[in-house]
């Protein structure tokens, strides 16, 4: 690391009166890890990483080999807004390696790394701007909303308005750029959409992000949830992930004379997309919860479809904006915010890429909404689904060499074990539907 770097780094906690710094990094199942070290450590730390025990973080090494270094990359440090002025605290997000400085390929951070030099390879540099929807409740374990406001609505009905706006300007006192913010369709609901950037950087502000919102509403005494589907009579949350691959300055998905302004590589990313979407499916949707929201109904897709204008497809493309050539974007509806980030776009540039070395061809744009058709008319059209559980999911991912390439051999076998687990004891499970149902008749 160059020294000057280091130097920058001791020189803003020095600034800034830091006393501890917060060192982050994500499990597989995307959940946030962290150990703290004092202002004197962060000099060793940079230069040479510090040593925890990898054994008992979910995915990581085996207890016979449970030695990993935490790296931090300078980047990323920044001062967390919500500690107290006099006992600073900062955070820096880590790539994870072995004792020996190889990369543990059990880092979600390093999975996506060796994605985009796959892009890289290719001459090409994915962006990434994800608009990320959840709720606010009253409790964690009683989730009664706040409001019962919908889609854009302001004041009286969006109570959290000031939740909101705080929540904004926290992420942007931390360098994460915020496209918008508004009141979603659900009562309660609501979404930020993050500016896009490049992947690796866009991972590490969604997991920054999921924390900020958390934050802020503790600190009113509310409880925000990033549940896919927390309430069963209203939607669901989404991750719509924005995509687009650049060349250098130049979008390689925008064509003026194409198809929505689609160049020919967009039309074959989009291709690899749908292709691959039902093996991707559990990377995105990764808990059992996530599949109660990809119903038809709810705004949130259900087929392998794409259109320019129709919410419920899998893949929207936007409106172009007449002179704004670099606004030319993919987007992908069937992530959750509950996902792990460095998987998730991992996998649908993995999907993208294959389409567009292997040259798919684009399937009929949808002109009308297959969730209202019937089974046969939606068969006669050879309209495929996503899966419709977690189990059906699992499947299909298992048999995927490509999820098997991209995620790497440790982290595949250590997800899918997890969630074959996980969808075990859902099974095992006698849910209040079941009782109030069955119980009264039989």
């Amino acid at each position: 690391m160059a020294r000057e770097t280091t130097a920058y780094v001791l020189a803003t906690a020095q600034e800034h009166d830091v006393r501890f710094i917060r060192l982050w990094f994500t499990d597989i199942l995307g959940s946030l890890k962290s150990f703290a070290i004092t202002v004197d450590e962060l000099e060793t730390a940079l230069d040479d990483g510090v040593a925890f025990d990898g054994s008992s973080i979910e995915g990581f090494a085996r207890s016979d080999e449970s030695d990993m270094i935490a790296r931090p990359d300078p980047g990323t440090f920044v001062v967390l807004p919500w500690r107290p002025h006099e006992d600073r605290v900062a955070r820096m997000i880590c790539d994870i390696t072995w004792p020996d400085g190889r990369p543990f390929e059990g880092d979600p951070r390093y999975v996506l790394r060796r994605t985009l030099q796959r892009a890289r390879a290719l001459g090409y540099t994915f962006y990434v701007g994800p608009e990320l929807e959840y709720f606010y409740f009253r409790g964690a374990t009683d989730p009664e909303p706040l409001d019962a406001g919908g889609y854009f609505d302001l004041t009286p009905l969006d109570a959290a308005s000031d939740l909101r706006r705080e929540t904004v300007l926290t992420l942007e006192e931390m360098g994460i750029s915020v496209a918008s913010s508004h009141h979603e369709v659900a009562p309660s609901q609501h979404e930020i959409g993050l500016r896009h950037t490049d992947a690796l950087t866009m991972a590490d502000n969604t997991m920054t992000y999921r924390l900020v919102v958390k934050e802020v509403a503790l600190k009113h005494d509310v409880y925000a949830s990033f549940m896919p589907k927390p309430l069963s009579n209203v939607n669901g949350s989404g991750m719509h992930a924005h995509q687009s691959l650049f060349h250098g300055e130049i979008n390689a998905f925008f064509d003026e004379d194409g198809p929505a302004r689609l160049s020919q590589v967009a039309q074959r990313y989009i291709a690899g997309l749908l292709r691959h979407a039902p093996e991707l499916t559990l990377l995105c949707n990764q808990w059992v919860n996530s599949y109660k929201r990809l119903r038809p109904g709810f705004e949130a897709p259900a087929y392998l479809t794409w259109a320019r204008r129709n919410h419920s497809d899998l893949i929207r493309i936007p409106e172009a904006v007449p002179g704004r050539p670099e606004a030319a974007r993919v987007e992908y509806r069937a992530a959750d915010p509950a996902c792990n980030p460095y998987f998730a776009f991992s996998a649908l540039l993995a999907a993208g890429l294959q389409g567009i070395q292997q040259e798919y061809p684009l399937p009929p744009e949808t002109v009308d909404d297959v969730s209202l058709l019937g089974e046969e008319e939606r068969r006669a059209r050879n309209v495929e689904r996503l899966p419709g559980t977690m189990g059906e999911a699992i499947e299909l991912f298992a048999r995927s060499e490509l999820m098997r390439a991209t995620l790497g051999t440790h982290v595949f076998e250590s997800f899918l074990r997890n969630k074959r687990i996980e969808w075990d004891a859902y099974l095992g499970q006698v849910t209040d539907f079941e009782r109030e149902r069955y119980l009264p008749v039989l």
